[in-house]
């Protein structure tokens, strides 16, 4: 019985459409603002990277205060293993932002600034939240033409990662329009501005997937690598090529998919190592190749994400897409789950719960970015000022 309201549940989230669902304007700072729809946190950005960042920082200030005091000052304090060392993650985070600030764009350090003072929370705990990830090192797929049943394109993103910090009490879908740079949507969490589960409004979508690699921090953190793909990505070719020419770091994998040519590639973009692999073709480290599709995992969670897209092979709809990540191919620790339609660019999105149930037992948001770019804030709703202040700090 559980799984068939589970599978109703999906169902309903596959033919829930933004513009019929409920929504409510929160506040509103500058261009940018905050609502919830159907009660999950959507915010707007729009601006300046500065301008961003302090939209982000005043709209969620109690969420980034809290889901950021956890992170910096609570588990950043902790001892943990890396590699052969037991250290303190912030302890060493200083000297990775020390590394990495002369590759990483000027735009990003400004978003953080706008963060901090929006948010009034310090700069070097926003800059030691967003330099984390570098520090820690999940499953992916594309599948799209013979392999779905009207040959859509279907991108599924398995995070599994750090569950027991609390990061999905403080889930948030942003909406972004830079000033300079593409439209997109950023699946994360509050506080945080790179992404690693991403999709633009020109049709591309992005997911990553850790590796080893540790200490090779000598170039753009990749959650910032991510962002900058989203923001120049216009097609497959061009978002790749923001991987290939940029100071890399570490290990990391990704799945990056294009709606419009229904394209998907499975891609390592390491530190000393960069390889595409296209959909239906084998590798060392993927040895079960399927026709038109990209998959990407590891041990027996890539064995049975291979064996879920055999036996569904020519049939995939969206409901059974998200069925695909399911447990076996989401782990324990699985803090969220998304799947995209890059061509619609309609996506779906779970969350790990507070007691820590994996994403993969609950229910699937639906979104669209094409009618999110379309929203307007009810302009009766609470204003935040916007405070430009100097962006250099």
């Amino acid at each position: 019985m559980a799984r068939f309201m589970r599978s109703l549940l999906f169902g309903l989230a596959v033919l829930l459409s933004v513009a019929s669902a409920q929504a409510q304007t929160v506040a509103r700072c500058g261009e940018g603002w905050l609502e919830l729809v159907d009660g999950y946190p959507v915010l707007h950005l729009k601006g300046t990277h500065y301008e961003m960042g302090y939209q982000h920082g005043a709209l969620m200030k109690d969420r980034i205060h809290s889901n950021l005091g956890n992170i910096v000052k609570v588990e950043g304090e902790k001892t943990v293993k890396v590699g052969p060392l037991e250290v303190k993650p912030r302890a060493v985070i200083s000297t990775i932002i020390e590394i990495q600030k002369p590759h990483v764009p000027k735009r990003y350090f400004e978003e953080m600034d706008g963060l901090a003072a929006g948010s009034e929370v310090s700069l070097e705990d926003v800059r030691v939240a967003n330099f984390i990830p570098e520090m820690f090192h999940c499953s992916g797929f594309a599948i799209m033409n013979s392999a779905t049943k009207d040959g859509a394109l279907y991108h599924g993103r398995v995070l599994d990662y750090a569950i027991n910090w609390g990061l999905q009490e403080h889930a948030v879908l942003v909406v972004a329009e830079p000033k300079d740079g593409i439209p997109f949507v950023n699946v994360t969490y509050a506080g945080f501005l790179g992404s690693v589960t991403g999709m633009n409004a020109k049709h591309v979508s992005i997911g990553e997937m850790g590796g080893g690699g540790l200490g090779s921090w000598d170039g753009i953190p990749m959650a910032i690598l991510v962002r900058m793909a989203l923001e120049q990505g216009t097609d497959l070719d061009s978002a790749v090529n923001v991987f290939k020419d940029n100071r890399r770091t570490c290990q990391y994998f990704y799945v990056v998919a294009d709606g419009n040519t229904n394209r998907a590639v499975g891609m390592e973009a390491s530190a000393d190592r960069f390889e595409v692999v296209e959909s239906g073709k084998a590798h060392p480290l993927l040895p079960t190749p399927v026709k038109d599709c990209a998959l990407l995992s590891a041990g027996d969670r890539y064995k049975e994400l291979v064996k879920r897209v055999q036996d569904g092979h020519g049939s995939f709809t969206p409901e059974s897409a998200l069925r695909l990540m399911d447990l076996g191919v989401a782990m324990k620790s699985n803090l969220h789950n998304v799947l995209f339609e890059p061509k619609s660019t309609r996506l779906w999105i779970a969350n790990a719960t507070k007691d820590k149930a994996p994403a993969a037992t609950q229910p699937y948001h639906a979104f669209q970015l094409s009618e999110l770019l379309k929203r307007r804030p009810d302009m009766q709703s609470r204003e935040i000022p916007l405070e430009m202040k100097a962006a250099a700090r």
